[in-house]
């Protein structure tokens, strides 16, 4: 990282600063499932931990830099009076870029300890403490100068004045997140301090009734009740309900609308709607009030709004989030390809919102989503060098409608950005999303070449995963207790392999193939049942026991619900859990391509190509054309093309 002589200055005095540092706190279980932390697994596969290291070493580093040159460290330090000057940069929350790096470098600390990254961001915390007034509050540009707004769009006003627009409760959400992440991951306290004193203030202005305004932009929710998880404070439990609770209630505020998921309370919401990444926040904070409050109303509502999401309002990338106008939800089936929305940071926020839902209900529908969304829509959003990046995720490119932001190209960086921001704190978490655990029950979720070690039942069973997933079906997984034991293994069946495309009827497979998963352990079959998609196998367990799943890596053809408009008459090519596109740079023709009965599949690995993908070969197609696909989420590595992931079908 270069560091400007202001940050240097601040760097030089602050990295011999002590840091009170303290072992980590238990996190309380409230969910009935428990996943196993990024942190306790390792991952060494061809996939994943490329893209995490890619992360670690050039994302996390650029986007450190931007803020330094855009002057997003600058404003804590205007704020605290340790330097003169206006706000620098566009947006109300540019704060929050700070955190969600930070976030992202703790948990890459955690896996690959850096003692030089350490002590940046040790520095960095020392500089927003800086920022931070007396009393907790802690956003900068209203500190600053409450009468000037960064945006237009952004009214100027004293604290808590305009929270429709103003973020300052976005701003604490964010903070609240990284500090529990920073803290987690490095036992310190310099970062959790800061959050706990702001989350203080909060429940001050806002708790007990005291302050009926809710948040603008959701995510305030779910970082207060990590600050509850590693705090016992039940008063951030509190105020994150109280915000949920007020939130549509007329009859104790003015409504901002739709837009702002704000139009009727929160538990008779069953339509998603508004601001997708608003939305998504919010449902992953009612979630956790469902499960954390075992609160049936709260668990009735996500469950209507998830049924919407994915049977009317999902992209088949798992992105979300058709409108550009308002980054919004549209109308039920409005799923457009050219025009589609569906920001970065709306997977990501699916991701986050559907594992919530997999830990309080165990079914493997959740993860099948989760997949989905992490495979296409999430890692679309950057390109293979870690350094540029999509805001939208369109499903067609024309060269025409200019869709990342007013350009055709992934940009180094937005006025807005939250989504490369993001991406740096939610690529080093991937691993927390394979493995989980239930009393004695072992949870198989994804599936990446890995380790980790658990207790279960007072016996460390180490467990570990051999394979070359996404481009190979075979998972060979081995279950290691030190004692023999007696313990149910659960393995996900992804509901791609047994021709359930998406839950629900919004994807479906043009024909139904007879290859099914296979299952054996130690190379013999034996009987299982299969609970919510998983194959579950209770049995007493010995040191090196295997467990060896073969899945069907079949080229299938998708349609979507007849009522999609833009997709009639149309289909897509997945194979596993990837979906596929044409770009013009391998087919010059690709305003010809159709796709008939008689078009036939190869599929082979390219080690030489967009960082090793395996590619799709198309033959017999319409006029007996050869066309080439990729997977969606490398496109636009090698420069602005038109690209299209629906394909005319011609039979």
């Amino acid at each position: 990282m270069k560091l400007n002589y202001l940050i240097i200055s601040f760097f030089v005095l602050l990295i011999g600063c002590k840091t009170q540092k303290e072992e980590p706190k238990t996190q309380h279980a409230e969910y009935p499932i428990s996943g196993v932390s990024f942190s306790g697994v390792q991952i060494n596969d061809n996939f994943w931990l490329p893209k995490i290291e890619t992360n670690r070493t050039a994302t996390i580093p650029a986007s450190f830099e931007k803020c330094e040159e855009t002057g997003r460290l600058e404003n804590f330090l205007i704020a605290g009076g340790k330097m003169e000057g206006t706000v620098r940069g566009d947006m109300p929350f540019d704060d929050t870029d700070v955190y969600k790096i930070i976030e992202g470098a703790a948990y890459s600390m955690t896996t690959i300890p850096d003692p030089k990254l350490d002590a940046y961001v040790d520095s960095l915390i020392e500089i927003i403490a800086i920022g931070q007034e007396e009393d907790g509050y802690l956003t900068t540009w209203k500190t600053i100068d409450p009468t000037h707004s960064p945006a237009e769009w952004c009214p100027p006003g004293e604290r808590w004045e305009g929270l429709a627009w103003s973020h300052e409760l976005y701003n604490a959400g964010h903070m609240f997140e990284a500090a529990a992440a920073h803290y987690i991951a490095t036992g310190k306290t310099n970062f959790l301090d800061i959050a706990t004193k702001n989350a203080d203030l909060l429940v001050k202005v806002f708790g007990a009734n005291e302050n009926n305004q809710v948040p603008g932009h959701q995510i305030v929710e779910t970082g207060l009740i990590k600050l509850f998880l590693i705090t016992d404070k039940k008063e951030y439990l509190d105020l994150a309900r109280h915000f949920l609770d007020t939130r549509g209630d007329s009859t104790k505020r003015e409504l901002w609308g739709r837009y702002n998921q704000d139009h009727k309370p929160v538990t008779e919401q069953d339509e998603a709607v508004g601001h997708a990444v608003r939305a998504a926040y919010m449902y992953a904070g009612m979630t956790d009030i469902a499960a954390l409050y075992n609160d049936t109303a709260y668990k009735s509502a996500v469950n209507k709004i998830w049924d919407n999401v994915v049977t009317k309002k999902m992209y088949i990338t798992g992105g979300i989030g058709a409108k550009h106008d308002g980054e919004a939800f549209g109308e039920n089936y409005e799923l457009p390809n050219l025009t589609a929305y569906n920001e970065t940071c709306a997977a990501i926020a699916n991701v986050y919102w559907n594992y919530r839902m997999f830990l309080l209900y165990g079914d493997s529908k959740y993860i099948d989503v989760l997949e989905r969304s992490l495979y296409n829509g999430v890692i679309s959003g950057v390109a293979l060098n870690g350094k540029e990046f999509f805001y939208p995720n369109p499903l067609s490119c024309d060269m025409h409608y200019h869709f990342n932001r007013e350009h055709l190209e992934r940009q180094t960086w937005f006025d807005c950005s939250c989504c490369p921001t993001n991406l740096c704190r939610f690529m080093p978490s991937v691993p927390g999303y394979i493995y989980a655990q239930k009393d004695d029950n072992l949870y198989i979720n994804l599936f990446v070449q890995s380790s980790t070690e658990l207790e279960i039942k007072g016996n460390t069973v180490k467990v570990a995963q051999e394979t070359k997933y996404p481009w190979e079906g075979d998972v060979r997984i081995s279950v290691s207790p030190e004692k023999k034991s007696a313990f149910s293994v659960k393995v996900r069946i992804p509901g791609w392999s047994v021709n359930t495309a998406v839950p629900g009827d919004l994807y479906s497979y043009n024909e139904i193939i007879d290859a099914k998963p296979t299952l054996t352990v130690n190379n013999e079959n034996v009987d299982y049942k299969i609970e919510n998609g998983y194959a579950v196998f209770t049995r007493e367990w010995n040191s090196g026991d295997t467990i060896e799943l073969l899945l069907p890596m079949n080229v299938r053809k998708v349609r979507a619900n007849n009522l999609v408009e833009d997709d009639r008459g149309k289909v897509a090519l997945e194979r596993g859990p990837i979906v596929y596109c044409v770009e013009e740079v391998d087919n010059p023709k690709i305003e010809s391509i159709a796709i008939s009965e008689n078009t036939r599949f190869s599929t082979g690995y390219r080690s030489d190509l967009l960082a090793g993908v395996e590619v799709i070969k198309a033959s017999g197609s319409v006029n007996n054309e050869i066309f080439t696909a990729i997977p969606y989420y490398v496109w636009n590595n090698r420069g602005a093309n038109k690209m299209n992931v629906w394909l005319s079908e011609n039979y």
